[in-house]
């Protein structure tokens, strides 16, 4: 039987708007490591300053792979716990923005691009900055039809891909309710044919997909979107392939290799619901409806969520599971498991510590999560967290869903539960310290590595600053 790994391949530079300054390759793979990530996207590709930042820190692993020159790989092995310590590849990515007029309307919609060499990427971001400025932003927002923008990677050469992203996002996708595409032959047109994968985002899951008949023939993927790398593998993708960038494309296109994903529970992102934030009112579908699509407390037009934009479409009740159908597997970030029961942020200093302990004794989180046997973590860990991995794997969380941009919450215990909080995890101190922030730039960085400013509004994907949920979809 062949091995599984994690890839995680939508994530974001230091040099994109609203990401943290730790976004660089280093803080990269000691993250992807830590979270149990083989294969993280660079992100970017197009920015000149990032780009320049791969061809000076990256050299070639398996074909089409790339992975930290050794003497900064050896620092980044060095300061994670023996747990983890993993060599993390990367794969060459970007996400694109276009925003353009196609008949009457304004459409917007994001993409991810990916090419197996520099050589490959750099065809693409030559093309491109005739279009648009490509320095002001790691995701450059272009007046690009998204037709010509797949025709565009295309012509990268042989390997290159295009996936459209977060495919539901009202604001800024393919099949948002604001696009004005009701299917992706309608954004490709002629090119069509050659998409065949879908990026499912944080407000939906495979199984939302799998009500319209329409999208059975393109693969599903997950990924982070992470503006901070300790946001990578809060959604993964999983594959038995061999752990190259022919065989993971092969995988999406074929499905041999393609294992499935790993997702939030949908509830959780903040465009799961309709909604306005403003006055705080959260609709189901049905609700809508019988507002007329209007806010009852001022009026205004409601953002339509991703659940309802999917019930608009589907053609099927659920249930059914499509032959492109991989596995699906709904966690909860680490962070927030332990958060919860300690009773605190999952950002805090005490999350920090004790996540790192668990990690030191029990190896990466993403394991933690969904494989290491319960009896393992018994060992280690309090009866609260072996009772909260247990429930999460059955499935069996408390959902309050997001809407118009507000996340969702959801939890493993009802208040109750956990009157006082738990205190602490463990009974011993933890066996590696979470490493300083002082350290040097080829070092590991901290355990709760600095933010960026937060955004008031919704970045160009609908996505607000916020930290560390900053990319929600």
């Amino acid at each position: 039987m062949r091995s599984r790994f994690y890839a995680d391949l939508h994530i974001h530079s230091r040099y994109s708007r609203a990401c943290s300054r730790d976004c660089d390759l280093e803080h990269l793979a000691w993250w992807a490591a830590r979270k149990g990530i083989a294969v993280v996207g660079t992100g970017d590709f197009t920015h000149p300053a990032w780009s320049q930042e791969l061809a000076e820190k990256l050299v070639p692993a398996e074909p089409g792979l790339f992975r930290l020159r050794p003497d900064l790989e050896r620092d980044v092995l060095r300061t994670l716990p023996a747990s983890c310590r993993t060599v993390t590849r990367f794969m060459i990515s970007s996400e694109i923005s276009t925003i353009y007029k196609r008949g009457d309307r304004t459409r917007k919609v994001h993409h991810l691009l990916y090419a197996p060499t520099r050589e490959a990427a750099g065809t693409i971001t030559a093309a491109l900055a005739r279009i648009g400025n490509l320095a002001a932003d790691g995701r450059p927002i272009l007046g690009l039809d998204s037709r010509d923008l797949l025709e565009i990677t295309l012509a990268g050469g042989p390997g290159c891909y295009l996936v459209p992203a977060h495919v539901w996002t009202p604001w800024f996708a393919v099949l948002g309710s604001k696009s004005g595409f009701d299917a992706v032959e309608d954004c490709y047109v002629d090119l069509a044919d050659e998409i065949f994968a879908l990026e499912t985002g944080l407000s939906a899951d495979p199984e939302m997909f799998w009500r319209i008949s329409g999208l059975d023939r393109y693969r599903l993927v997950s990924n982070s979107d992470a503006h901070s790398p300790p946001m990578l593998g809060r959604e993964a993708t999983a594959f038995t392939c061999e752990p190259d960038y022919f065989a993971i494309e092969a995988a999406l296109r074929g499905g041999d290799g393609f294992a499935g994903t790993v997702e939030f529970f949908p509830e959780e992102g903040k465009y799961h619901l309709d909604g306005h934030r403003k006055c705080g009112v959260c609709l189901t579908p049905e609700q809508t409806r019988e507002v007329g699509g209007r806010c009852p407390t001022c009026g205004g037009l409601l953002t339509v969520g991703v659940l309802n934009r999917v019930e608009a479409l589907s053609d099927r009740e659920a249930g059914v599971r499509p032959a492109t159908a991989g596995g699906v597997t709904s966690l909860v970030p680490l962070p927030e498991v332990v958060g919860e029961i300690l009773g605190v942020g999952p950002k805090s200093k005490a999350v920090a510590g004790q996540v790192t302990s668990l990690v030191s004794r029990l190896g990466p989180e993403l394991a933690i999560l969904g494989d290491v046997p319960v009896s393992a973590i018994a060992e280690v860990g309090s009866a609260e967290l072996v009772e909260a991995i247990s429930r999460l794997r059955r499935g069996e969380v408390i959902r309050q869903a997001g809407f118009d941009g507000e996340y969702g919450v959801i939890r493993l215990f009802e208040p109750r539960e956990l009157a006082g909080g738990a205190g602490t995890l463990f009974d011993l101190a933890p066996s590696a310290p979470a490493p300083s922030a002082s350290a040097p730039s080829a070092s590991a960085p901290s355990a709760t590595p600095a933010a960026p400013a937060a955004s008031a509004e919704p970045d160009a994907a609908g996505r607000g600053g916020r930290i560390p949920r900053q990319a929600g979809r």
